[in-house]
């Protein structure tokens, strides 16, 4: 099947979600019209998003994640070799989140980003400095996982 998206166009009519917070569910950030499965691609999908605030931690046990910023700036802390990165993206430039890594996007004044998505997402539903702080049973606990 080809896929043919036009980004401009469908990040045009979506809505902006505004306060995003960790605890924001995957329920309540799909209300908002403002996270949207474009197509399905390779092992998971490609998806939008146009959001301020910030995001919870997140990790794709199956493959790299590819994000592109589209519009707006965003910092993403990435845990990589055992120590937390943090690094400022603005529209135009993309980062490869490696396999497993831990990460999160904060942005204050809005980002809309395209992403490449293996499933599934590990998605924490708290806010924490660390994920490597909370334990097994409290990650399971304080998490959601992704499929669609």
């Amino acid at each position: 099947m080809t896929a043919i998206l036009d980004l401009k166009a469908t990040l045009a009519k979506m809505p902006m979600m505004q306060g995003r917070r960790p605890e924001s569910t995957e329920a309540e950030r799909k209300a908002t019209g403002a996270f949207v499965t474009l197509t399905p691609y390779r092992d998971g999908n490609i998806y939008s998003a146009k959001f301020a605030g910030r995001a919870a931690w997140e990790r794709h046990p199956n493959g790299d994640e590819l994000v592109q910023i589209i519009d707006g700036t965003t910092s993403v802390d990435l845990i990589v070799d055992g120590k937390i990165e943090t690094h400022e993206l603005t529209a135009g430039m993309t980062v490869v989140v490696p396999q497993g890594a831990w990460h999160r996007f904060h942005a204050p004044d809005g980002v809309s980003l395209i992403t490449a998505t293996p499933r599934p997402t590990e998605h924490l539903t708290v806010d924490v400095d660390d994920p490597r702080t909370l334990s097994d049973c409290d990650r399971s606990a304080n998490s959601e996982e992704k499929v669609r």
